[in-house]
């Protein structure tokens, strides 16, 4: 009898511990169909890169107009033309030529009643300059438009035309340049052309001749 409950007892313990080792059991995750493709798949296409146009034009010409104070004479218009070429980025070479029409009298002719000149009273020069771009950099008008520019110094030498004289003179000033379009040039200029004159006051001294011009030009 004993034996049987034995028998009873083990065949109960061995089911109970089936029992639980099943409950125990943890079932595998469930996977999502495609969880193993991509969330992403890029497709990148080469695209045809050009290359930049850069400007290589080194020669400048353009024209001006503006008025010059010629000492003694008083301020009359003036134009002319300019040529330059640029050595570097910012270095830069230039020749002018320039001219007046009829100069005014003289407060000596005045007082004294008599013309010295005669119709030789053209004021006339050239000269050959060196001059530096400062501050390159852009101009802006309103929100929508922007334009390179630069700041410049510039000094030279050259000759002046005045009666029926020529006279060494030397130039230096300074101007501002406008580019609207990459061969295009504005150019707002201040030069003073000093040189040593001596019939307005019967001596000689040195006479200072301010140059304010407005000029186009052109690169090629």
């Amino acid at each position: 009898m004993e034996s049987r409950l034995r028998v009873f007892l083990l065949i109960g313990l061995s089911a109970a511990t089936a029992g639980c080792s099943l409950f125990g059991r943890e079932e595998p995750p469930m996977t999502e169909p495609g969880a193993s493709e991509p969330v992403i798949s890029p497709e990148v296409e080469r695209r045809e890169v050009s290359k930049p146009k850069i400007d290589t034009e080194n020669f400048q010409v353009g024209a001006f107009v503006g008025l010059i104070s010629v000492e003694d004479f008083g301020s009359e218009t003036i134009y002319g033309a300019r040529a330059s070429y640029l050595v570097t980025e910012g270095l830069f070479v230039q020749g002018t030529y320039a001219k007046t029409s009829s100069l005014g009298l003289t407060s000596a002719e005045v007082l004294a009643g008599f013309d010295l000149l005669g119709d030789n009273r053209e004021y006339e020069y050239y000269d050959f300059s060196l001059g530096y771009n400062l501050l390159p950099g852009e101009t802006f008008i309103g929100r929508n438009w922007a334009f390179n520019s630069s700041l410049y110094v510039i000094g030279g030498a050259g000759q002046t035309s005045l009666g029926l004289d020529d006279y060494f003179t030397l130039t230096f000033g300074a101007g501002y340049q406008v580019l609207p379009t990459d061969w295009l040039a504005l150019d707002f200029g201040v030069r003073d052309h000093l040189f040593e004159i001596e019939f307005t006051s019967g001596e000689k001294k040195n006479t200072h001749n301010i140059e304010l011009t407005l000029g186009i030009s052109v690169f090629f």
